[in-house]
């Protein structure tokens, strides 16, 4: 029987999918009423709902497809042509916390920002290109702070080439790790910078070694990973690490077609005074130009500036080029695709198209796979705390299982007993664990030695007991750790917004003075405008007369940073209630 691909951009409606099936909307209806769901004929379902159905309808000659409506980076890759001509690489710098990717990109460009970072740390991406033998190269700085690990990805995403800078002193560390995975996912060409090589402890063959154990096996063993020994603070070796990256780009052929409508990606945006929207674009194909429209994702704009990035004005820009632009109406995502449009009537129609379809991917499900696997199951929201008991005698066993079920979790813990049995804990037992992530409790009894080692290399708790009160204490704090947390607030203060200096997609700097309470880094604040509220967000930092301080107090004026999940547009005369908020562990 020939397979039918049916395409869902987001969600489909009842009646939608009825069609695509070939069934009638009264049979559809049917089956989700089967599961639980009420349904009509215009209900959304999303992706992961109709797959479910699906199933359910035992149709195994239906394939559902996600169709991409997206325009982030890593759904798009473009056709070349055969007109198509030489770039410059684009290449990721990227590595653990203070292994000296920014001291190599400050070498390399003869430029200071580790100490403008906050903690030295690489906060944003930021792209740059340097000459060498006559040839261009741009560099991505990418974060490199465990809390930037989404942005990290991305910055893989962008990337023809990445180099992995590694500490010879420190080796391979998690962060390292990252990098190689993101390396991987995004098939770019690896290149690792052994850094560092000017320190006492640095043994270059030990971190070799320590990589080729996370699959990059060096050349001169027999591998492909290129591995150039460096001292980015003393210069050294650098001429050869750019002369691999051009060696390396040479052989990958990277072309760019010119000829097309411009296009490329949204590295950062921001919002700064007296420009409006502020973003850094890398294009990747076509010439961008001053005065063409430009969308990216649902906003569009006009270009009306364009900046190298010395911050020089740049009349055009070609592929692989990083540039800074103003004239977008509203800011674009990070990761977003941006195209040239031909006048505004155009950008302005492509934006809403993209809208609507970044709409139709997100809330539009009127029914989510979670709902229907939510009805499906027979079993409540109640944890389960599943044991295997095991006692010496049958006696032990029953008194153990039965004080357990005397245990009060307050219904929120579902004690099941996968297994009881007389003897000492064997083979079996430690099987039936893995499977069902079960303790194994044993009463009076001894565990082989052969059988904690199985237990360990399966990641299977045993516990042994002789009192049978400590056994259930165990028990009983392993039923706590199951419990949600409670979360407790405790207001703090309040401020009254007097100026606004700087709004980004997830960052706010700001200023005002504190009307009751105090407010300290890591405080949280709720966002209100006359008496509604906007949002929330996280104090990063306070400044008292431009000085950072551990606070500041009622009738104080100051200024704040605020990080944000998503874009809020702080106004004068907005309040900030600030609060902590703490998730306290729960006990039975």
């Amino acid at each position: 029987m020939e397979q039918k691909t049916i395409q869902i951009a987001g969600s489909i409606t009842v009646d939608e999918l009825s069609k695509a099936l070939g069934l009638s909307v009264t049979e559809l209806i049917g089956t989700l009423f089967k599961n639980g769901i009420v349904a009509t004929i215009n209900q959304r379902l999303d992706f992961e709902t109709a797959s479910i159905i699906i199933d359910e309808l035992g149709l195994k000659n239906v394939k559902l497809e996600k169709k991409n409506t997206s325009t982030k980076t890593s759904d798009y890759r473009r056709e070349l042509s055969d007109k198509a001509t030489v770039r410059p690489p684009v290449v990721a710098v990227m590595g653990h916390v203070d292994h000296g990717k920014t001291t190599l990109l400050d070498t390399l460009l003869h430029k200071k920002t580790v100490e403008k970072e906050a903690g030295g740390i690489t906060q944003h991406i930021s792209a740059y290109q340097l000459k060498h033998n006559d040839r261009l190269i741009t560099f991505l700085d990418t974060p490199g702070h465990e809390a930037f690990a989404a942005i990290r990805q991305h910055g893989a995403m962008l990337t023809d080439i990445v180099v992995i800078v590694v500490a010879a002193d420190d080796g391979v560390k998690p962060q390292t790790v990252e990098a190689i995975n993101f390396a991987k996912s995004a098939n770019a060409k690896i290149i690792v910078a052994i850094n560092k090589i000017d320190r006492e402890g640095a043994d270059i063959q030990r971190t070799m070694a320590d990589l080729s154990q996370h699959g990059l096996q060096p050349e001169e063993w027999g591998g492909d990973i290129v591995m150039v020994p460096i001292s980015a603070k003393q210069n050294q070796n650098l001429d050869k690490l750019l002369d691999m990256i051009l060696l390396t780009a040479d052989i990958e052929e990277l072309k760019a077609d010119i000829d097309i409508p411009a296009e490329g990606l949204v590295i950062e945006s921001h919002m700064e005074v007296g420009k409006g929207s502020v973003v850094n674009l890398l294009v990747t194909g076509g010439e961008l130009k001053t005065g063409e429209f430009v969308v990216a994702g649902s906003t569009y704009g006009k270009v009306r500036t364009m900046l190298d990035w010395k911050g020089k004005p740049k009349g055009k820009a070609t592929p692989s080029t990083p540039v800074t632009i103003t004239g977008f109406k509203d800011l674009p995502n990070f990761g977003d695709r941006f195209i040239e449009a031909k006048d505004e009537k155009t950008a302005r129609k492509m934006a809403l198209l993209n809208a609507q379809a970044a709409a139709d991917e997100s809330a539009d499900a009127n029914v989510t796979s979670s709902d229907l696997l939510r009805m499906m199951n027979v079993a409540d929201n109640t944890k389960t705390f599943n044991v295997i008991v095991k006692g010496d005698v049958l006696g032990s066993v029953t008194s153990v299982v039965d004080s357990l079920r005397l245990i009060d979790t307050k219904g929120e813990i579902t004690l099941n007993i996968v297994s009881t049995g007389v003897g000492d804990i064997n083979e079996n037992d430690v099987y039936m664990a893995a499977d069902e992530n079960t303790i194994i409790y044993g009463f009076n009894i001894s565990v082989p030695i052969n059988i904690s080692k199985m237990a360990a290399r399966d990641g299977v708790k045993i516990r042994t007991f002789r009192v049978i009160y400590e056994l259930l204490d165990d028990a009983k704090h392993e039923m706590e750790n199951l419990l949600d947390a409670e979360i407790v607030e405790e207001d703090k203060g309040e401020l009254k917004v007097l100026g606004v200096f700087r709004t980004e997609k997830t960052s706010i700097i700001a200023g005002g003075e504190v009307l009751k309470g105090d407010v300290k880094p890591t405080y949280l604040a709720r966002v209100i405008r006359d008496k509604k509220y906007l949002g929330e967000a996280e104090v990063t930092s306070v400044q008292k007369e431009k000085m950072d301080v551990d606070n500041l107090v009622a009738g104080e004026t100051g200024g704040l940073a605020l990080s944000t999940k998503s874009k809020i547009e702080l106004q004068i005369g907005d309040r900030l209630q600030f609060f902590t908020r703490e998730a306290k562990k729960r006990t039975l």
